[in-house]
Parts: C-alpha cells; sequence; structure tokens
C-alpha cells in the first residue's frame, strides 16, 4: 500500500478536511532463528518484512479520536478523556493502549485525530501484526504532537502497551525489529540489555519465502504464558548452582548439561535445553551469515525447528507439515517455523529458480496432508517505521 492509495482510502472514509493527512508504516517482522529467546535473556535475529501496517492520520478539532481499519469492520470514537477507560477486546485496544502509555509518560495528546490503519500482515500470522500496529501508532502520534523519541524506547513503549494494557506476556524482539529494522539487514539483538546491531543479510541468488499455514494461533490463548512460566521454573532450580544467573539463555550448554541431572522435571530441562542450544544457534548463525555462508545458516535454520518441536514443544501438526514439504524441495536449505508457534508460519531460505516449484508443490502437499490452503509471500527485508513522504 503505497502513501497516494492510503490518502484515497483515507478520503473515502473521513469527511473532507482543512488538516494536514500524514501517512505512516511500521513493517511486519520474521525472526530468522533464536525463537523463544527475547524473554529469556538472549540473542535473537530478527528481521523487518517489506510489508506491513500502514496508517493515515489527521488532527480534529473537536477533541475526539477515531479509529477505523480497512481490513476489520468494527470502528470506535471517543473522547480524549475516555481513551484507556475500558478495553473492548477489539483490535483497537492496541493503539488505545498506546495512547494511554504516552499520557503515562507525560505526553497526553492535545488533540483529537482521524485514524485509518491498513495491514498487509495476516492476523495471528507469526508475522507481528500486533507490534507492527503498536509501533506505527506510538511513532505517528508522537510525529503529530512534535514530539521526538527514541526509536529503542518507541519499541518498549509498545511492549508494555502489549504486556500492561493488552495483556500478553510478550518479550521486546517483534516491537523492537519493527522500530529498528534495516533494508538488507538482519538484527542480532541482545533481549536482556537490547544492546543490538545489524548485520548484512545477503542471500544473493536464494530468497526469503513466508509460508502461513492459516492456522491461527491466539498468543492469550496458547501455551506462551505457560512456557514462559516453566522457563522460570528452570532459571530459579539453576540459581541454586549459578546464583548470579539471571537468565537462562546466560548459560553455556555445557554449563547445562553439567548439571542436568539436578532435574527432577524432564519437562523443564528440555524447555532450558532448547533455550540454551538455540541461543547458541543465533551466534552461529551471524558468524555463518558474516562468511556468506548460506548453507551452514539453512542447517542452523532446521536445527532450530527440530528443537521447537521437540524440545520446546510449540510446533503443531500444520507447521510441522509445511516444514518437512519445503524440506523435500531441492534448493531449499533450511527452513523453520517463526513466531510464538502453535500455527502462524514457517520461514525458508529457497534459490531462486525453485521458488515457483516451492510454491506450487509445497501447497499442494500442504493442502493434502491438512486441508487448509496456505499462502505464501516471496520478501526482502525492509526499513523499520518510518514516515511515508512521497512514496508512490
Amino acid at each position: 500500500m503505497n502513501k497516494q492509495e492510503m490518502e484515497q482510502l483515507f478520503m473515502s472514509k473521513y469527511e473532507p478536511s482543512g488538516a494536514e493527512l500524514r501517512v505512516f508504516n511500521a513493517p511486519g517482522r520474521v525472526n530468522l532463528i533464536g525463537e523463544h529467546i527475547d524473554y529469556n535473556g538472549g540473542y535473537v535475529f530478527p528481521a523487518a518484512l517489506e510489508f506491513g501496517t500502514s496508517l493515515a492520520i489527521r488532527k480534529r478539532q473537536d477533541g475526539k479520536v477515531f479509529f477505523a481499519s480497512t481490513n476489520l469492520p468494527f470502528t470506535t470514537e471517543m473522547a480524549l478523556e475516555e481513551l484507556g477507560r475500558e478495553k473492548t477486546g477489539e483490535w483497537t485496544d492496541y493503539p488505545i493502549g498506546v495512547a494511554v502509555e504516552l499520557k503515562k509518560m507525560g505526553i497526553p495528546l492535545t488533540s483529537g485525530y482521524d485514524l485509518l490503519f491498513h495491514g498487509e500482515i495476516p492476523n495471528g500470522s507469526g508475522l507481528s501484526s500486533s507490534a507492527s500496529l503498536e509501533v506505527v501508532t506510538a511513532f505517528a502520534l508522537l510525529s503529530m504532537e512534535g514530539k521526538e523519541m527514541d526509536k529503542v524506547e518507541i519499541a518498549r513503549l509498545s511492549q508494555r502497551v502489549e504486556n500492561q494494557y493488552v495483556g500478553v506476556n510478550s518479550g521486546i524482539m517483534d516491537q523492537f525489529a519493527v522500530a529498528n529494522g534495516a533494508q538488507n539487514h538482519a538484527i542480532l539483538l541482545m533481549c536482556d540489555t537490547l544492546e543490538y546491531k545489524l548485520v548484512p543479510f545477503r542471500t544473493g541468488e536464494y530468497k526469503l519465502v513466508i509460508s502461513n499455514t492459516k492456522k491461527r494461533r491466539g498468543l492469550v490463548d496458547s501455551k506462551y504464558n505457560e512456557r514462559r512460566s516453566e522457563c522460570d521454573a528452570a532459571l530459579e532450580m539453576l540459581q541454586k548452582r549459578v546464583p548470579e544467573l539471571n537468565y537462562l539463555a546466560h548459560l553455556k550448554p555445557e554449563q547445562l548439561e553439567q548439571w542436568k541431572g539436578d532435574f527432577d522435571n524432564e519437562v523443564l530441562y528440555k524447555r532450558a535445553r532448547h533455550v540454551v542450544e538455540e541461543n547458541a544457534r543465533v551466534l552461529q548463525s551471524v558468524e555463518a551469515l558474516s562468511g556468506d555462508d548460506l548453507k551452514a545458516f539453512g542447517e542452523l535454520m532446521n536445527a532450530s525447528h527440530d528443537s521447537l518441536r521437540d524440545l520446546y514443544e510449540v510446533s503443531c501438526l500444520e507447521l510441522d507439515v509445511m516444514v518437512e514439504e519445503a524440506r523435500k524441495i531441492e534448493g531449499t536449505l533450511g527452513a523453520r517455523m517463526t513466531g510464538a508457534g502453535f500455527g502462524g508460519c514457517t520461514v525458508s531460505l529457497v534459490h531462486e529458480a525453485s521458488v515457483d516449484r516451492f510454491v506450487a508443490e509445497v501447497g499442494k502437499a500442504y493442502q493434502e496432508r491438512t486441508r487448509l490452503e496456505g499462502e505464501f509471500y516471496v520478501c526482502g527485508v525492509g526499513d523499520g517505521v518510518h514516515e511515508m513522504k512521497g512514496e508512490k
């Protein structure tokens, strides 16, 4: 969706006004490797996508805020002083939560607004539609209010909205990647300190293919929070050995193996093992990509999925089928689930000469085995949140 198209959609929705209309965009994100590591204090390796959430916005003079979307029928309007008084359970809780959090930070809205959102990220796909919605709202409202905020702080703000207002106990990775992404780069992010660096993602003749299982997964209702609790319990147990250990991901694989016998709960050991080994895979991936060794990176992707399936147990039939079929295609270097799991998407690294065959054959086999029709996106890595200026 380009700027001109967003402006046209906005004008078809709202009455004419002399106020300036501005358009902003925040991408979706795909995590290349490092799943369920963000809240365990380790490294993740996400990248911003070339598609995401656009927001057309202008000021109003009557102190009211109107929320509408091109994707979903629910709309709402409320006075500034009513923002955040009660949640609706609708998509508007995300942008309203942003306004509430800004007010807490001493940046209350000084004007009413008309907002129109357009999302290109399938809801529940695991590509961070909620983080994209939060970040684009925060960036746009700050810009409209004439306030500046570092994009790392915008990511923190958006995470608080997700955790405290919406009620999803998510880590920082999604919002961070959406806010700070850069074209043709992935982000090596240390989640406990938010130290990060941009790593060139040179895929040459290979393309990222994101495969949507169309199996919806709702984070609030999934076992996401259960996994966090299991990790907390494993950490508490290990702190008896290492009192200074603050996060599971700070443990080395050989240390975990050394203390394997201390676990009286096999499930907690499996969760901890995934975290420790996945964190190591992230660093190995950066090393592989720095040397343009895509084959090694693909092997790490495969190992990541197998661990998420067998040790962390957040995969599902649909994700496993999509990965199995992807790995059958000549030209696929690696395939893994991405996102929190229990549905959503997989990401594969596929030679450009095999992409058409990949989409056709994986799609056919997936539908035959699951009775669901998948969707496929061949995409590149894009920029983080920004204002769309003169983009046609």
